[in-house]
C-alpha cells in the first residue's frame, strides 16, 4: 500500500488533556510516524504518515481525543509529498 502524509489541526480543549501523548499511543499503535505539538492559540497541529486506512482510523480517534478533551472540528488537509519521518514524536 501506499505511503500518504497528512497535515492536520485540532481545535477545542485540546491542551492540558494528554491529547499529544494519547495521540502519540495511537499513533505507535497504528504504527504511524509523524509528529503533534500544540499551537499559541490553543490549537493542536499534527503531522502523520503512514497507510491511508491507519491515517483515517487516526483521524477518527483525533476527532474524539482522550477522555478529557472536547474536540470541536479538526481540519485535515492530505499532502503528496512525504517527509523523512521514523517516529512519532511530540514536539
Amino acid at each position: 500500500m501506499a505511503i500518504l502524509r497528512v497535515h492536520f489541526y485540532i481545535y477545542g480543549a485540546v491542551q492540558g488533556v494528554f491529547f499529544r501523548r494519547s495521540a502519540k499511543n495511537k499513533a505507535d499503535e497504528l504504527g504511524i510516524f509523524g509528529w503533534i505539538r500544540n499551537k499559541p492559540d490553543s490549537t493542536v497541529e499534527a503531522v502523520a504518515q503512514g497507510q491511508k486506512d491507519k491515517l483515517n482510523k487516526f483521524i477518527s480517534w483525533c476527532k474524539k481525543g482522550p477522555p478529557f478533551a472536547q474536540v470541536e472540528k479538526v481540519e485535515v488537509e492530505w499532502k503528496k509529498n512525504l517527509e523523512d519521518l521514523e517516529d512519532f514524536s511530540i514536539l
